[in-house]
């Protein structure tokens, strides 16, 4: 059933840049109090003004989602100051552009404890919330890495998978309790984000995203459509459904092929700058924006979204047809 988007209040994680600050922009539009976590307490501000500009309204709360104690006072400061959280969107994430020879420990930590633990300490700051009042929404932003792995990013692919599986847990957790919170997971395609600009890069060529390549707005639509309907998991753009369903039935032959194939495909043609700036440890400041440098390549809607929000329009609409084709049939 379709929630009312006015006044709810949310939460966003990973809100200064990206997809993050995409869904601010969206929810915004609709009349949302947002809080919104990140590291950069500047960029934060910016996004504040932005909200409020579009309608909205907004509170900077600066924070790492791996220290839990920080996000679980995020979550004490938002309901005091905006009311009662409706929705939690898990955005927040880092990682290491690099075969795993050349990844330390402690940045395969560091990855893991931002792109993986943040969403489990935002998923349970949020049930601590929801489940008493039995009602609110997680929305767990995910990607067709989720599913699909490839070479170079094997932090990142091991983050979303344990998302994955993390959620689907939580899930029947909720469902044994016959809790009305709803966790849902939107799988992503390649984003034009600021990411490629500042992930930590052990690549002789700048990262870049595999196309096809999709505006974050794109992805922010879908978030907000996924925080007021009652959908297990939404896909975003048709190479995110390709690859999902490939890998169902031929991932022997994509491990070959990415393998021949994964390695240029996200690499940029010209080299990396020996100034190349990292978020790993700390923000960046000056980088922070919503679209990354590839929008020239970048496509603004997607079918495969909208066939996902309405499929269960087109398959009535199918069945409709098939029946009165029958029936004009028997009559003959």
């Amino acid at each position: 059933m379709k929630a009312n988007r006015n006044g709810m209040t949310v939460v966003i994680t990973g809100a200064s840049a990206g997809v993050g600050r995409a869904s601010a922009h969206e929810f915004a539009r609709q009349g949302a109090k947002i809080a919104l976590i990140g590291r950069d307490e500047t960029a934060l501000d910016d996004v504040c003004r932005e909200v409020e500009e579009l309608g909205g309204k907004a509170i900077a709360i600066p924070l790492d989602v791996s220290d839990a104690a920080a996000v679980e006072a995020a979550a004490t400061r938002t309901e005091a100051e905006l009311g009662e959280i409706d929705v939690w969107v898990n955005d927040a994430m880092t990682t290491v552009f690099a075969p795993l020879h050349d990844i330390s420990p402690d940045e395969y930590r560091r990855a893991t404890e931002v792109t993986y633990l943040g969403y489990v300490w935002g998923t349970m700051s949020a049930l601590r919330r929801m489940r008493p009042r039995n009602r609110g929404t997680i929305v767990q932003v995910g990607s067709a890495l989720a599913y699909r792995s490839i070479p170079l990013q094997s932090p990142y692919c091991g983050a979303k998978y344990a998302i994955r599986g993390f959620t689907d847990s939580v899930r029947s957790e909720l469902m044994h309790d016959h809790s009305r919170v709803h966790l849902t997971m939107v799988q992503m395609p390649a984003l034009n984000t600021p990411q490629f600009e500042w992930a930590e890069c052990r690549l002789p060529h700048p990262p870049q995203p595999v196309p096809p390549i999709y505006q974050p707005e794109v992805a922010a639509r879908a978030v907000v459509w996924a925080a007021t309907h009652r959908r297990r998991e939404l896909y975003v753009g048709s190479s995110t459904v390709k690859a999902i369903w490939a890998n169902k039935f031929i991932a022997g032959l994509l491990d070959r092929y990415l393998a021949h194939a994964g390695y240029s495909a996200q690499m940029q043609e010209r080299t990396v700058a020996s100034d190349r700036p990292s978020n790993l440890w700390t923000p960046v400041p000056g980088l922070h924006a919503t679209h990354g440098p590839f929008s020239d390549r970048a496509i603004p809607s997607s079918t495969a979204l909208w066939l996902d929000q309405n499929r269960n329009w087109l398959l009535a609409g199918a069945a409709t047809g098939l029946i009165a084709t029958l029936l004009a049939i028997r009559r003959r």
